[in-house]
């Protein structure tokens, strides 16, 4: 049989050979290392194999090094406790519990969550683009970012909001390390303790998080297949003279719904005559088939601004996303934006706009709303055989919202789940009014395994 420590390199077999040593206790916790002459002698490695294998450990925390002394084996870490390692069962279901859960449980089904899977992203375009900078000697990725950001990608999204008929210079947009500081950027900037705050009933549970932060009056208005419900956010608007307005205009998170030409027209009328801001989160965008209304296209940045991202669609961990408003805006944006954040990420930027250059992606994007597409009708059918009724039918993104029988409590049903390795998001946590008790939230992307559905079966009646 042959021996796979052949397909590691040197510098992994010393490295791997100092680790077995310290498992089978051999070399115990403060122990002295072999010089690196005599490792080297006694390994038969070269002295330099061996310095990198030593550096590597250092920067891992399984050795020390004391200068003049040598190389000393790192005492070991302290056990998590059970608490820190499982999720909390007996955790309120708040606005944030989804988010937790689904971050917190690595192994576990989660079509509660708000991500595609790993396997569905674009590696191979990253991969490539990793590529590219490394053998670009004129990339940036030592120094901060210019206080907007990167220039050239700046220049890129403002093609590309042209695309969906939105007008934005590369001098309206300030690029943050994602959607969400984004927003964060934008409430900090436009809220004050005390301000009113409209918000979609059910919306997105982490703008409720956020906007309790900012000790501010939130107001839900419920949100039909066609956007807000106009007479009640008529009515909102006169009695409670909100600041601000936050809200998803397509796929719509959590129920998959866009708004539609008539009631943006109509909301942004509302919005002149009550001296009402909005911020338009359009983080889900690349899952569109077709470009759909926009408030901040037909406005053109007089009471709409614009935060995208790219978590959702290229990956979660390059975290950059960005603000179009207003031109006079833009000066006080980015000095608030440097008082808080200082930099955006200049590695992220020039990775983001590598993927952007190349062809690749907008294929990944096309086959993403194929694959979208192929699972969305068979998971709700899945959903309905089971008892769960969507609310609607979209036709893109990757959000279904489901309702339960009567009698049945969203909320007890996550924590059943969760006890069974299944991270659900229960209505609830969405909703400002909390009348949404008998609300699941579906990523469909998320919602394929049996294991999912036997659960369903057995626990909704």
């Amino acid at each position: 049989m042959p021996d796979a420590s052949h397909d590691l390199t040197l510098t992994h077999r010393v490295m791997r050979l100092i680790r077995d040593q310290i498992a089978r206790r051999q070399l115990s916790a403060g122990a002295r290392l072999p010089s690196i002459r005599a490792f080297a002698e006694a390994q038969k490695v070269s002295k330099s194999t061996v310095v990198e294998a030593y550096d590597r450990l250092l920067a891992e925390g399984v050795i020390t090094a004391r200068r003049g002394a040598g190389y000393f084996v790192a005492a070991a870490p302290a056990p998590l406790s059970l608490a820190e390692i499982g999720p909390q069962l007996d955790r309120q279901i708040d606005p944030l519990w989804v988010s937790r859960q689904s971050l917190e449980t690595k192994d576990y089904l989660k079509p509660g969550c708000g991500w595609l899977p790993p396997e569905w992203m674009p590696e191979d375009d990253i991969r490539r683009a990793l590529r590219a900078l490394a053998r670009n000697p004129k990339a940036d990725l030592l120094d901060y970012s210019t206080p907007a950001g990167h220039a050239g990608l700046r220049q890129l999204l403002s093609r590309r909001l042209a695309e969906k008929d939105i007008e934005a210079a590369p001098g309206q947009i300030i690029l943050m390390d994602s959607a969400t500081q984004a927003i964060e950027l934008l409430c900090r900037f436009l809220l004050r303790p005390g301000d009113t705050v409209l918000v979609d009933d059910p919306c997105y549970f982490n703008f409720l998080a956020k906007l309790r932060a900012h000790q501010v009056q939130v107001i839900g208005v419920p949100y039909t297949p066609t956007g807000p419900d106009m007479a009640v956010l008529t009515a909102a608007l006169e009695t409670h003279r909100p600041r601000l307005y936050l809200t998803n205009t397509a796929m719509h998170n959590p129920t998959g719904a866009s708004l539609s030409p008539v009631n943006a027209h109509r909301l942004l009328k509302l919005a002149e005559a009550h001296d009402l801001t909005i911020i338009e989160d359009d983080i889900y965008s690349d899952f569109e088939l077709e470009p759909g209304p926009r408030l901040s296209a037909f406005d053109g940045f007089e009471r709409v601004v614009y935060v995208g991202g790219f978590s959702k669609a290229l990956s979660a961990s390059i975290r950059l996303g960005y603000v179009a408003a207003r031109a006079d805006w833009i000066e006080a944006l980015t000095d608030l934006k440097i008082a808080t954040l200082f930099s955006s990420q200049t590695f992220a930027a020039e990775l983001v706009c590598q993927v952007l250059s190349d062809g690749h992606y907008r294929k990944h994007l096309d086959a993403l709303r194929q694959r979208l597409a192929a699972v969305r009708g068979p998971t709700a059918e899945r959903l309905e055989g089971v008892g769960l009724k969507p609310w609607l039918r979209p036709q893109a993104g990757m959000f279904l919202w489901c309702e339960l029988p009567e009698g049945q409590d969203a909320s007890d049903l996550a924590r059943r789940a969760l006890a069974e390795r299944i991270v659900l998001a229960p209505g609830d946590a969405f909703s400002v009014s909390h009348t949404a008790t008998r609300f699941l939230r579906f990523n469909i992307a998320q919602s394929l395994d049996p294991r999912l559905f036997a659960f369903l079966k057995a626990n909704v009646r």
